[in-house]
């Protein structure tokens, strides 16, 4: 029986024999499983050497805010953006496709597609690795845009792809050939909207065989609403560093280790041990003189990668806009710092999650 919003009422079924690699497995192999969603978060992005964005000591935001800004967030608020580009473009510069080699998780995300498994990939992460890895497009949701697309901020006339980034490597602001407006990715900033794309996926949930989320911090909403959106007897697998969110459910799977060593674990059971090193290997040559990384990278050179990141910012300062004038030196709100309440749904909820999704739809968040 259905609840009137078409989500499954709870009930007490269990689909998975076990709660160990083996039977998630056999149950992917099985004909029950034929719908497969997933959520990719930063953890994915900071094995493949990118840069976290959030946390507290060494993020690229904790480090940004000893720098000469409104606050630190500034680089990706669009007000700014529209006074001063050029630390945005200096930071994605650092950033840009083509420096950082996808995981060996995002070569299990295309081998679910070739096996004609992958419904959505639904990902926070704006650096298209996912795509470089060679995952459609069309099984892609870029919950906060991504630098795959780029427009004009003013008349909104697409750029093209090689134009940007010939302009971001020889650190020029790229303009609209158009109007003359400044051009930016289609990286969702704070007060902007989410995709319309994202939005119209979320019904698709209701048909999910089975969820994996992996590498997260599930506080960002609405995109951390997600998971409580598939039906109650759909098994969630939660693939994390730390333990996040509600999986208590009968048919929940919790491992607590990197996502790179559980997914190889998995493709052995699976089978597909051989396949998953035949796709990663095809990403070797998607590094354009950038950094190749792997899940072993040490501490160390992350944060010296933030640190050349901040320092080129702060470079870039020197030679911009000062910090006073036309912006208030107020943060952004955020959803997930602070005012959280009104959108965190209770779990087993779907019409309370659907509806904080809703409530959350202007909020741009990186």
């Amino acid at each position: 029986m259905s609840s009137k919003s078409g989500y499954p009422q709870d009930k007490p079924v269990n689909i998975l024999e076990g709660r160990d690699l083996k039977a998630l497995a056999k149950y992917i192999k099985s004909e029950s499983c034929k719908n497969v969603f997933l959520m990719v978060i930063r953890l994915l992005t900071t094995s493949a050497g990118i840069p976290d964005f959030r946390s507290p000591e060494t993020g690229l935001y904790a480090n940004l805010a000893r720098l000469n800004l409104p606050y630190p967030e500034a680089v990706f608020q669009i007000d700014f953006f529209r006074r001063n580009p050029i630390p945005f473009y200096t930071l994605a510069k650092e950033l840009y496709p083509g420096r950082y080699r996808p995981t060996i998780t995002h070569s299990f995300i295309k081998l679910l597609h070739s096996h004609s498994l992958l419904h959505t990939c639904f990902t926070q992460n704006i650096d298209t690795l996912e795509r470089r890895a060679g995952v459609p497009g069309n099984k892609i949701i870029e919950a906060h845009g991504s630098f795959a697309t780029q427009r004009c901020i003013d008349c909104q006339k697409p750029y093209d792809d090689e134009k940007i980034k010939q302009a971001v490597m020889k650190s020029e602001i790229p303009r609209c050939e158009h109007c003359e407006g400044l051009v930016k990715p289609d990286i969702v900033f704070f007060g902007e909207a989410l995709p319309r794309k994202f939005h119209l996926s979320i019904p698709s949930l209701r048909h999910a065989d089975l969820l994996i989320v992996m590498g997260t911090s599930l506080t960002v909403h609405p995109f951390a609403s997600l998971v409580t959106l598939v039906p109650q007897d759909c098994p969630r697998v939660l693939i994390n560093l730390d333990d996040v969110g509600h999986f208590n459910r009968r048919s929940d799977i919790v491992y607590l280790r990197k996502c790179d060593e559980v997914v190889r674990e998995l493709c052995q059971e699976l089978g597909w041990e051989e396949e998953l090193d035949k796709e990663w290997k095809a990403t070797e040559n998607t590094v354009e003189g950038g950094v190749e990384t792997s899940d072993n990278r040490p501490a160390e050179e992350a944060d010296d990668e933030v640190a050349k990141i901040t320092r080129a910012v702060e470079e870039s300062l020197s030679v911009s806009e000062p910090k006073s004038g036309g912006l208030d030196d107020a943060s952004p709100q955020r959803s997930d710092e602070g005012n959280s309440d009104e959108i965190t749904p209770q779990p087993g909820s779907p019409k309370e999650s659907e509806s904080a999704i809703s409530s959350s739809s202007q909020d741009g968040k990186l």
